[in-house]
């Protein structure tokens, strides 16, 4: 099997994002454009990954640890400049060598396979992605003889009014014969307008030396599309959006209306799911069978069970059992662990919690820092007073608790299991086992006060 080698470049800084994080690091449903891109490369057991970075280097090593090599490109003086960073690494390996933009998120594994296939079946030296566009503006043109074989690219400043009207464009993505990619690249030269060296440029030096030279044109413009601006990066995110959402729908999942749904790349939902508008699912999120997402929710890496009932709640990076009711306008914050058949209603805030089978928190609560048992009542109003102005402590509430409305237990503290809190209570001692605990002063009731104030008339 012949080897095959990816360069990716990530070096350039895209002024035109006209933002202090790196062109290649802005997210697309949840992940850097880059990632989507490396991603994609992995699934075709590549040799060698390398990664030629410039700007912000040390943020995409971080992306991409472990999953590919780096190259610094000290300057960016174009893109056979920035392919020729990886000669120490490539120049002298036989095989074949792709070379794609970070920028380019939506092309997916199957074509990238595609256009190594053909590469290979038309024993070309260099093979060119290539598309169709209605409005080529901007692009660089592949201008083929009356055979269909590519003569050459055309950048849009160098061309001729007829091969202005090609529509057929140049992607920016490649397959090159390894050794020959690198002994071209040696021959490549500066001398345009702006002093860089052009990938483009090794095409017309293969042409000259009488090589094959191969373009596979794919049909789907979306999957070439370069995002070097905002608008650009508005648009990559609702095609993936799009082609997310339209996995899960196949996949068994119902969304009631996919345009207002938003879904990040590694979500992982399961069959029969429900889920309502204006529902936001964010990094690695997992959903279980059956389950009722309704609108307004907002999930970031929420580990949820089957059969729950969420509605209109927030959830960070928090576990959810199976059959648990949520909502509305519950908020789990981080490390919140929700046992099975648990009730969390409206207007509950949990944090750092661990509420047991069974439990039910209905409505107007704080459990923050707090390990609660099963089959636990927590009355409304109640919190876990966890905060003393300088350090967390922790609340433990046993099983079969009863803790009645508007209680503030002051952590640390421990209730007992098989015990009862009395409404309004302040809780400042531990709760022995099968105790009543009350912790309030008894009520007095002055006669006459509101005549003597004049408060009556």
């Amino acid at each position: 099997m012949t080897n095959q080698y990816a360069v990716v470049l990530a070096a350039g800084q895209g002024t035109r994002m006209k933002s202090k994080l790196y062109k290649v690091l802005h997210p697309v449903c949840g992940k850097p454009m880059v990632e989507h891109v490396v991603e994609q490369i992995e699934s075709l057991n590549m040799n060698e990954i390398i990664t030629i970075v410039g700007h912000g280097a040390e943020k995409v090593k971080e992306r991409l640890v472990d999953r590919s090599k780096f190259v610094m490109q000290e300057e960016q003086l174009g893109t056979a400049h920035a392919v020729l960073q990886a000669k120490s690494l490539l120049e002298n390996k036989e095989g074949v060598t792709l070379v794609i933009c970070g920028d380019t998120p939506l092309i997916q594994d199957t074509t990238i396979e595609a256009l190594m296939k053909y590469h290979h079946e038309k024993r070309a030296k260099a093979t060119i992605l290539t598309t169709t566009i209605e409005d080529p503006t901007g692009y660089g043109r592949i201008i083929r003889d009356d055979l269909g074989i590519v003569g050459k690219i055309v950048e849009e400043k160098d061309a001729s009014e007829q091969e202005k009207r090609v529509t057929e464009i140049n992607t920016g993505t490649y397959c090159f014969d390894n050794q020959v990619l690198f002994d071209a690249l040696s021959k490549v030269s500066n001398d345009n307008a702006q002093g860089e060296y052009y990938l483009p440029d090794v095409i017309k030096i293969l042409k000259d030396a009488d090589e094959v030279v191969a373009a596979y044109r794919i049909d789907d413009f979306e999957e070439s599309l370069g995002v070097n601006d905002r608008i650009a990066l508005a648009e990559a995110g609702k095609i993936m959006r799009k082609r997310i959402n339209e996995k899960h729908m196949r996949a068994g999942v119902t969304l009631a209306n996919p345009e207002s749904i938003y879904i990040d790349a590694g979500v992982v939902i399961g069959q029969d799911t429900v889920i309502e508008s204006n529902v936001t699912l964010r990094g690695k999120t997992t959903i279980g069978e059956d389950c009722i997402i309704t609108s307004g929710t907002d999930c970031t890496n929420a580990e949820i069970g089957d059969r729950v009932w969420i509605r209109t709640s927030e959830i960070e990076d928090s576990k959810v059992g199976n059959d648990v009711q949520i909502g509305p306008y519950a908020h789990l914050r981080p490390e919140s662990d929700i046992h099975d058949h648990v009730k969390i209603g409206n207007y509950v805030e949990t944090k750092k919690a661990v509420v047991g089978e069974g439990t039910k928190l209905p409505h107007f609560i704080y459990m923050g820092d707090a390990e609660i048992g099963k089959n636990v009542n927590v009355g409304c109003g109640s919190i876990s007073v966890n905060y003393d102005g300088k350090n967390k402590h922790k609340t433990i509430i046993g099983d079969n608790v009863f803790i009645g409305c508007n209680s503030n237990l002051i952590a640390p503290v421990t209730i007992h299991s098989n015990t009862y809190v009395a409404a309004g209570s302040t809780i400042t001692e531990d709760v022995p086992e099968e105790a009543l605990a009350i912790a309030r002063t008894r009520q007095t009731n002055k006669e006459g006060y509101m005549s003597k104030m004049n408060f009556v008339k």
